[in-house]
């Protein structure tokens, strides 16, 4: 059985064709910058060498329709005919309280997904436009919708609510949902696999590192708390969004600097223009940070300390809230690919039973595998996540209603 996942952004199409009886990608690509003057796409299938080309999309229906005929090109193809795909899989960040397992599509989803837009204005609207192209391009072949959000659905009413007045959640449904679902899910499974026990007796706290970051503790397959909350913006120290800060700081900021009366303003200070970036004011990509800080730059080194310690009371706090953990997972491309954040995140945890293999953890592989000392109580793993996979495989789900 084939699949094709498709990952709308709000300017790109993102795609892994997936053949799941083995659950080997056969063709992957991305189309950037739709609707902009440098737009380009970029593929790769297995046995062939990477392409780049500029071309001209102005919109998702147009980059999805590169896709389809480069997947059914003659030469370069993975595919003879559209109904060799079986199923599509789309990634959605957002499902809010109407959704939350993966669902097929039908005009009730679709109307159900519209009312989301205002809760992920930047991500959900894109979403949509890569549904609305897909069935426009491959009649007849139905789509599966994989929320980032659904994972996090087994939260407590405790964990999930904020202390604002109830008729804010009854109206606005304002509230924690958490995202990088299919991650945390993805690697929770692997963990327990690498662990040898099943996941409904575990207890994991999952660190998904990116610039974008997240943490969330899972106790026996469900997630009891996790560290973004109504949008992406809130949790830990990211690479250019704020995480937690004091509400009160943004009706100073209303208050006292007239270019933040207007809220999409405010919006581009916290989200864009914060976090790594906004403190070295060099980059929010850890690579240069780190670079920088080895260069004695003293903001680079503050900004990678904010970073880490933010991290680091987040798994304590979630060591507590779960009263004990088997392990701790990092992953995603900080959390995969930088030893410097995981051995400062571990340092000084041996009293929560976390010890770290500092030669181990130093090796430059992006392989599964254990980092923590062999008498660690609390194991430390590097999982590389594969997103992409978890949304072929719940796609599949849906299908064939396993």
């Amino acid at each position: 059985m084939k699949v094709l996942v498709v990952n709308c952004g709000s300017s790109s199409v993102k795609y892994t064709l997936f053949e799941t009886d083995n659950e080997k990608k056969t063709a992957w690509g991305i189309v950037e910058c739709i609707g902009l003057p440098e737009a380009y796409y970029k593929r790769q299938s297995v046995g062939r060498d990477e392409r780049k080309d500029s071309v001209k999309v102005s919109d998702h229906t147009q980059a999805v329709e590169l896709v389809i005929k480069e997947l059914l090109d003659k030469e370069n193809g993975s595919i003879q005919s559209i109904d060799e795909i079986s199923v599509v899989g789309h990634r959605i960040v957002h499902g809010g309280e109407k959704f939350s397992k993966p669902v097929m599509v039908n005009e009730d989803v679709k109307a159900g997904l519209r009312e989301c837009f205002s809760i992920a204005p930047l991500h959900t609207p894109a979403h949509y436009a890569g549904i609305v192209a897909v069935e426009k391009m491959l009649p007849g072949i139905p789509s599966v919708l994989v929320f980032d959000t659904a994972f996090h659905q087994t939260m407590p009413d405790y964990a999930y609510m904020y202390a604002l007045p109830y008729e804010y959640y009854e109206k606005d449904h304002i509230r924690r949902y958490g995202f990088h679902g299919t991650s945390h899910n993805y690697v929770s499974q692997r963990a327990a696999l690498m662990l040898g026990k099943p996941l409904s007796e575990l207890k994991l706290i999952t660190a998904h590192l990116g610039n974008g970051s997240s943490i969330t503790a899972i106790e026996h397959g469900k997630v009891i708390d996790t560290s973004m909350g109504f949008t992406p913006l809130q949790g830990v120290v990211m690479g250019t969004r704020c995480g937690d800060i004091d509400p009160a700081i943004i009706v100073y900021l209303l208050e006292n600097y007239p270019e933040y009366k207007d809220p999409s303003a405010l919006n581009i200070l916290m989200n864009r223009k914060s976090g790594l970036m906004g403190i070295s004011g060099l980059s929010g990509d850890m690579r240069t940070i780190v670079k920088a800080v080895a260069a004695g730059n003293k903001k680079a080194k503050l900004a990678f300390d904010m970073l880490c310690y933010s991290i680091k009371k987040y798994i304590s706090s979630y060591i507590g809230a779960l009263n004990g953990a088997d392990a701790v997972v990092f992953t995603a491309g900080i959390g995969e690919n930088s030893p410097t954040v995981r051995e400062q995140i571990c340092a000084d945890l041996q009293a929560l039973g976390i010890e770290i293999d500092v030669e181990e953890n130093s090796r430059p592989l992006n392989s599964e595998r254990y980092i923590s000392t062999p008498g660690s109580k609390v194991k430390v793993m590097i999982i590389p996540t594969n997103e992409e996979l978890m949304i072929a495989r719940e796609a599949k789900k849906v299908l064939t209603n396993e």
